[in-house]
């Protein structure tokens, strides 16, 4: 039996009365593009933060390629790399200068320190900036940076704490091309956000809300344990019949989506048969209305808000 990338079992962090993390348990197998989802505040980087050794665990255990990563923290810093939510770099240094420090801080032997170098440059795409300042590079370079500074001692795991926050969409998408090619060679990835269209980006996914973790399977899964019909309409004027749809009886909750109203109900097919006897708002003009698939931040909205009538249990 493979073991596992990442295990933790009731991992739990507090700081006085406030609980960061609570009674977390999951396992990540070797490979796999795990997407960590939530809010600002979620619980995500305290998160991340234990299982790199940084911060010590209230109570629970966690485990990397079956060390204890705080117990054995010499052990497992060699087992990942991490880039961080803010540049943690030196910025009088060059780019190639960073990458080199990295590697003579994480020991890659000297004789092999070039040749990686090298490949780095090539595969962030920073072999033109190799001589410019760490600091002069724009916010999207210095991502590409951490991230050659991550790998430098070619670990099989690598942890990415939110990195695509603030970068424009073709650093955003050069990101994430990045991140499937190293996919592909086997390193496992952990990535935390809070942007719910990257969750379609990942193998498997994770919502965490309030230090607890919602769910855990495939983008594929969580969309389908949406199993009640989501209805989308089209209303004039629509910020008003927002409010007032949301203290609708049978409706759990409203969105705006593209000018259109989204409604989260456990029976909306009941609602709209309803609504095409007697449309209860005469101010509020009912332009039509189309069944509409689920998406990430759909089924997110119904876990995090407990809107458990349109949920079942999703499959891993």
């Amino acid at each position: 039996m493979t073991e596992p990338a990442i295990h933790l079992e009731r991992l739990s962090k507090s700081f006085g009365e406030i609980t960061a993390v609570d009674n977390l348990s999951l396992t990540i197998a070797p490979g796999t593009i795990f997407g960590f989802l939530g809010a600002n505040g979620a619980g995500k980087t305290t998160t991340i933060r234990m299982l790199c050794g940084l911060a010590h665990p209230t109570s629970g255990t966690a485990t990397i390629g079956g060390a204890d990563v705080w117990r054995e923290r010499h052990i497992v810093r060699s087992k990942f790399g991490y880039v961080a939510q803010r540049f943690s770099l030196y910025p009088d240094l060059t780019v190639e200068e960073n990458i080199r420090f990295f590697g003579g801080a994480c020991r890659v032997p000297r004789s092999e320190l070039p040749g990686r170098v090298e490949r780095l440059l090539a595969l962030t795409d920073l072999k033109a900036k190799r001589d410019a300042s760490a600091g002069d590079l724009s916010g999207g370079m210095r991502q590409l940076l951490a991230l050659a500074c991550a790998l430098v001692h070619e670990p099989p795991l690598l942890f990415l704490d939110e990195p695509t926050s603030g970068l424009d969409p073709v650093h955003r998408q050069q990101m994430w091309n990045l991140l499937y090619d190293l996919s592909n060679r086997g390193i496992t990835i952990f990535v935390t956000t809070h942007y719910m269209d990257e969750a379609e980006r990942c193998t498997e996914v994770g919502f965490i809300e309030r230090g607890r973790l919602l769910a855990k399977a495939s983008p594929r899964a969580l969309k389908d344990s949406f199993h009640a019909k989501l209805l989308e309409i089209d209303v004039e004027p629509v910020m008003p019949a927002l409010v007032r749809l949301r203290d609708t009886p049978g409706i759990l909750g409203v969105s705006l989506r593209s000018g259109s109203l989204r409604l989260y109900a456990a029976d909306a097919e009941k609602l709209v048969a309803e609504w095409r006897k007697t449309w209860p708002f005469p101010d509020i003009r009912w332009l039509g209305e189309r069944w509409v698939e689920p998406d990430m931040e759909d089924v997110f909205t119904a876990y995090s808000q407990g809107y458990d009538a349109v949920l079942r249990p999703a499959k891993s």
